[in-house]
């Protein structure tokens, strides 16, 4: 399986007999699978349809669908008479040209081109077709239309893979040199705990030497960094599998960058030294580099 984005856009355009129409369909980061979809309520059974085979073939995004649909008037439109209205519409003009004659005025003769240009004489109908082949077209057509959505969001998560094995990659070098680092400084927190022990020695009179040597004891095992490295190179063996088995993984590298931040926190409060400080800093910008490539992983 493949990694990928959960960033992706697809378009189209159908038509069926009097019918044309266009698809949009678009995704943008979110926790869980949020589809929002705007089609003709009259299409019966659609919309459910395409509910359940995008729920089929994505894991994570919010998903806007938009379907825009148009109908042709050739063909499927009669015209006929609003025969109420005409039938007030000649009396008001009966009126209209007895008045004008006791008033000695003569008016135009009417046509019936003048009576059927007015507003509502003349009314276009259209037949009501059965939906269902439409429906059908629509379906099958999606399938393609999907497709292509869910190849563009595989080829954008194949170059956030790429992205996030190169930072890897540079956690990897990172952590190698903050073991390198560690074993380097070990000889100088050595001497260190052990000027301290005699300074304090010199000026504590009663002191237990052996209470004094184990408190130093554990001051030296708080300020090894053995562990958080150990995990370190578990958590990059543990992403670089995620990253080859691919699928929806989004969620579960996004856990794993907040033990790689945890790790370098903890190295950082430990180190002790500026060359490792220094490394564990980098480390940080790093992985936060890595987590925000990996909040647009499905």
């Amino acid at each position: 399986m493949t990694i990928r984005s959960m960033t992706g856009f697809s378009s189209g355009k159908g038509a069926l007999a009097a019918h044309s129409w266009s698809w949009e369909v678009r995704s943008v980061n979110a926790k869980g699978l949020d589809l929002r979809l705007r089609v003709p309520d009259w299409l019966e059974g659609l919309e459910a349809h395409l509910r359940r085979v995008m729920g089929a073939r994505l894991a994570r995004g919010n998903v806007s669908l938009g379907l825009r649909i148009n109908r042709s008037e050739e063909g499927g439109s009669t015209l006929s008479l609003n025969k109420p209205l005409l039938t007030s519409v000649l009396a008001a003009l009966a009126e209209a040209e007895e008045m004008a004659q006791s008033c000695g005025v003569d008016l135009s003769v009417t046509s019936g081109a003048d009576l059927l240009s007015i507003r509502g004489v003349l009314e276009t109908s259209v037949s009501e077709d059965d939906p269902a082949p439409l429906v059908a077209a629509m379906k099958e057509e999606f399938e393609s239309i999907l497709s292509e959505f869910v190849q563009m969001r595989e080829t954008e998560g194949a170059a956030l893979a790429q992205v996030l094995q190169d930072q890897l990659t540079e956690v990897r070098r990172l952590t190698d040199l903050a073991a390198e680092q560690a074993e380097a400084r070990k000889p100088l927190v050595a001497a260190a705990l052990k000027a301290n022990l005699a300074r304090v020695m010199d000026n504590t009179d009663g002191a237990d030497a052996n209470r004094v040597a184990q408190e130093l004891a554990m001051l030296a095992v708080k300020s090894d960094v053995t562990e958080e490295i150990d995990r370190l190179g578990a958590h990059i063996a543990a992403a670089s599998e995620l990253l080859a088995t691919g699928g929806a993984v989004g969620r579960k590298l996004d856990f794993l960058m907040q033990e790689f931040n945890r790790e370098a926190n903890t190295l950082c409060s430990k180190a002790l030294n500026s060359d490792l400080t220094s490394t564990g800093l980098e480390l940080k910008a790093v992985i936060d580099q890595m987590r925000e490539q990996v909040q647009n992983i499905e």
